[in-house]
Formats: C-alpha cells, sequence, structure tokens
C-alpha cells in the first residue's frame, strides 16, 4: 500500500514537472522589452520656476508655455500635480504645429517652510515620455505670528 501511495505522489510531481512551459531567451526578451520612450518635441520657454520668498496664506501661480515644434497637432491628455495643494490649468484645446499653449501651477502658501513641487504633462505624442514642470520656493510667516509667537 505504502508503494502504490509513494508511486501515486512521485508521478503526479513528475506529471507537474513536465507541464511546466519551457521559455526560451527569444520569449524572456520579449517579456522584458520595453517600448523605449522618446524625448518631447515640444519646446517649453521654462521647466521650472522658483518663486523665492512668498507671503503665507497667498496662493501663487506661475504659466508655463510651450510651442508645439512637431508636424502633429498636440492635445494635453493629463496634467496632474504633485500633490493637493497644487492646482493646475491648461490650454484644452489642440494645439497645432507652430502654435502655443500654456500649464498654469497654482501652489496653496498654506504651511511656512521651503517647497518643492512637481506637474506632470503628459500628450498624445506617440512614444514622448511625460514632461515633469517644477515649482519650489519658501513660504515665511507673516510678522504679525512670529512676533505672537516670540511674546509666548
Amino acid at each position: 500500500m505504502k508503494t502504490l501511495k509513494f508511486t501515486l505522489v512521485a508521478l503526479f510531481i513528475s506529471a507537474l514537472t513536465f507541464a511546466q512551459k519551457v521559455e526560451t531567451k527569444k520569449s524572456i526578451a520579449t517579456k522584458q522589452a520595453v517600448k523605449p520612450t522618446k524625448q518631447s518635441e515640444l519646446k517649453w520657454d521654462v521647466e521650472n520656476h522658483n518663486f523665492g520668498e512668498i507671503a503665507k496664506g497667498k496662493p501663487v501661480s506661475y504659466e508655463f508655455a510651450f510651442t508645439n515644434t512637431t508636424d502633429q497637432t498636440i492635445i494635453l491628455t493629463k496634467v496632474k500635480a504633485s500633490c493637493g495643494c497644487t492646482a493646475t490649468n491648461y490650454t484644452k484645446t489642440p494645439v497645432k504645429p507652430g502654435e502655443r499653449g500654456t500649464v498654469t501651477a497654482t501652489y496653496n502658501a498654506a504651511a511656512p517652510g521651503n517647497f518643492h513641487k512637481t506637474v506632470t504633462v503628459t500628450t498624445n505624442e506617440e512614444g514622448a515620455a511625460p514632461k515633469v514642470l517644477i515649482i519650489k520656493g519658501k513660504v515665511m510667516k507673516p510678522e504679525t505670528e512670529e512676533k505672537s509667537i516670540l511674546l509666548k
């Protein structure tokens, strides 16, 4: 009886072993192949902006402008800020070759301290990597808040 059980288990294990699909080097390479991304052909006037020192409680905005230097009409398909403290607005109409478009980033200066935020812009350019725009600066405490802290 033990021999029969042992034989059945051995047959089951060997069946599983041979049932595995053998991957060739070519199939592994195909799985690992990633579609290469190219640099976008949009020409940005500025890709990062430093607001410097700004007042707490007063949102600030910067308008990033670009020119469509491709030979196709470009549509901004997704514009996403890195956090909820940054709002975006952008050209929602198609931008024809040679025309200009904009992406506006508005930072809510609610908390004092340094900030470094990104806005990722995705277009309909085939194979183009998303463009990352940067805003940074330092939110200053209002003088009245600093005085009240010193008096406590």
